[in-house]
């Protein structure tokens, strides 16, 4: 049950710290909400909003300046839409690195408001785990580009990364091998043509056929320059390639098409390694 004014949040809050042995006081100096203990000497300050947010999260920080024990504390609803509602972790382990509590409350119709502690006020922050293998990751990556090609921030858009490009270099020599295998069949046809002891009998094939037998990985791998060019043809991951024989492969339609749309990407980075 969503609340409509963050000061529902108050009369749960009030009874949960009263039940601690807290005399608790509202809008204390612009404090949403001051408790007092007589075994504690610093005061217990909550800050309250309807939804988490960096508002809610610098009026805490300001706080710290008060009193060590500062809690933000809210609405915590039973949708798990949103993304607040699926983050809770992640907000938990924010706080506990500034030294902040956090508090969620959840509403019923029928029963009393749960309230629940996520984080203590001086909690020991989450131990960050070394992310080696991620951080290799990104570097590879950085270092496979051969150029900046996306605009940082980007949503919902494709992404030229280092295996897009490397299916493209792979694309590019593809196209070129088959347009100089139909080029020099052509011409070989041209030249038979015009000899009269010859006639039509072609000894290599006409240029149409040419460009039908595919290429092979190996042929591929060496124009390209990208070691893995066997693994992209058959994982075939945008489908740009089809394979006509067995170790031949052909471009698509799909494949084309992409030449087309990132023919800069295909053209910076064919001659690279």
């Amino acid at each position: 049950m969503a609340i409509r004014h963050e000061t529902e949040l108050y009369a749960p809050l009030k009874a949960f710290f009263e039940q601690q042995g807290y005399s608790i006081k509202g809008e204390v100096r612009t404090c949403d909400l001051v408790g007092v203990r007589e075994d504690e000497a610093e005061p217990l300050i909550v800050e309250m909003k309807k939804t988490f947010n960096l508002a809610l999260l610098l009026q805490g920080v300001e706080r710290l300046r008060l009193s060590p024990v500062v809690y933000l504390a809210v609405e915590r609803s039973r949708d798990k839409k949103g993304a607040v509602n699926q983050r809770w972790g992640e907000i938990t382990g924010l706080c506990r690195r500034l030294g902040l509590g956090l508090i969620t409350v959840v509403f019923y119709k029928t029963k009393q408001p749960l309230v629940e502690v996520l984080a203590e006020p001086g909690d020991a922050p989450p131990r960050v785990r070394s992310a080696a293998r991620k951080r290799e990751r990104l570097l590879y990556e950085f270092r496979e580009r051969s150029g900046d090609y996306n605009t940082g921030g980007s949503t919902r858009v494709k992404l030229v990364t280092a295996y897009r490009e490397k299916a493209l270099r792979v694309a590019l020599a593809l196209q070129a091998a088959v347009a100089e295998a139909a080029g020099a069949a052509a011409a070989q046809a041209e030249a038979s043509a015009a000899s009269e002891t010859l006639g039509d009998a072609v000894l290599g094939l006409p240029a149409a056929a040419a460009g039908k037998q595919g290429v092979s990985p190996a042929e591929l791998r060496r124009r390209s320059g990208v070691p893995s060019a066997a693994d992209i043809l058959q994982r075939n991951y945008y489908g740009w390639f089809t394979r006509v024989n067995r170790g031949r492969y052909l471009l698509t339609p799909a494949g084309m098409a992409a030449l087309v749309e990132y023919a800069a990407v295909a053209g910076n980075g064919s001659g690279q390694s």
